[in-house]
């Protein structure tokens, strides 16, 4: 039971990796032009909705790891 714990915890650290440096190389970037003074803001939303999209994916695919680990710790 314990690497299974273990086993959710680094795959969730890996996650958080990643998407940290998903958010850092291509998001931290992005640029709008064309809007004038709104160009920040555009490119701030812009910027949010893909982030919440991650997080989301983050979410779903620890929900289905959870799942995979605990149901082969209940079979086992």
């Amino acid at each position: 039971m314990k690497s299974a714990l273990f086993g959710f915890l680094f795959g969730m650290w890996v996650l958080i990796i990643i998407g940290g440096g998903i958010l850092v190389t291509i998001l931290g970037p992005i640029t709008v032009t064309g809007f004038g003074d709104l160009d920040w803001f555009i490119a701030s939303v812009i910027k949010g909705v893909i982030a919440i999209i991650l997080v989301v994916v983050w979410i779903l695919i620890l929900s289905k790891l959870k799942n995979f680990i605990f149901k082969k710790e209940i079979n086992s």
